[in-house]
């Protein structure tokens, strides 16, 4: 069958995360029983990366295999009529039958929203933080992540990975408005909980709670427990997952 990828956006509050686990509802279940139910078969999709409970996506890609005469405009019109509210369908193209989702994916850029003011409306999706945080200071830590490749102090532990390595080759903090920031970072592949212990870590640059040195000397560790608290979830988005050009038809 004719290979596609899925993209499509997705708010994680309601979800354990992308992928299908046992007793807990996921994206991932989600799309694959809305695809079944249309097509009257069983489908998988292979997402592009696997995001954690409560994490948003503005730019998810999933790849599936599906038969041959799939009306694909009628497709994506229904599936967005019957997948909940907080999923939603942007596109659906052909690819390479050999495309994956996860394993042609060149980079991916997450961005990551704080506030330094009260929200009744942009706390779900913003991090509360203190208003006199040294985002200069927060810049200049965020730079130093550029010059490693072992991010092991920044990843979730027992993880089934086979390495920490990561190439970043981006991470800074940009301003919005007089109370907003967001934090965006793109590299090829993160590990599990990595932006958000990062940031948590920042957080403490910022605060005047760890130096620029003392911020080097947590990545060189390689522990966990060097990091600063991960930052909440909810205020996590992916924002883009890369592809070449050359996996489009």
């Amino acid at each position: 069958m004719p290979r596609y990828f899925i993209i499509f956006s997705y708010d994680g509050g309601a979800y354990h995360g992308w992928q299908i686990q046992p007793n807990a509802h996921t994206i991932q279940q989600t799309l694959e029983e809305a695809l079944s139910l249309l097509l009257r078969g069983k489908y998988a999709v292979v997402g592009a990366g696997r995001t954690d409970t409560g994490v948003n996506a503005l730019q998810m890609a999933a790849h599936v295999d599906l038969p041959e005469n799939v009306d694909i405009t009628q497709l994506k019109y229904k599936l967005n009529k019957i997948l909940p509210q907080d999923i939603a369908v942007i596109d659906i193209r052909r690819v390479r039958d050999d495309a994956h989702a996860r394993f042609d994916a060149v980079a991916r850029r997450y961005n990551y929203f704080v506030t330094t003011a009260k929200s009744p409306f942009g706390r779900r999706y913003s991090c509360r933080v203190p208003a006199d945080l040294d985002f200069d200071a927060m810049n200049r830590a965020a730079a130093t992540l550029l010059e490693y490749t072992d991010f092991t102090s920044f990843s979730k532990l027992h993880t089934d990975v086979k390495t920490n390595n990561c190439r970043v080759v981006h991470a800074a903090w940009r301003k919005l408005n007089d109370n907003s920031w967001v934090f965006e970072i793109e590299a090829d592949r993160f590990l599990r909980n990595m932006v958000r212990a990062i940031v948590g870590t920042l957080l403490l640059v910022g605060r005047g709670k760890l130096t620029l040195d003392g911020f080097r000397r947590v990545v060189e560790q390689k522990e966990r427990c060097a990091a600063g608290d991960s930052a909440m979830a909810e205020a996590l988005f992916l924002a883009q997952v890369k592809y070449p050009e050359t996996i489009w038809l």
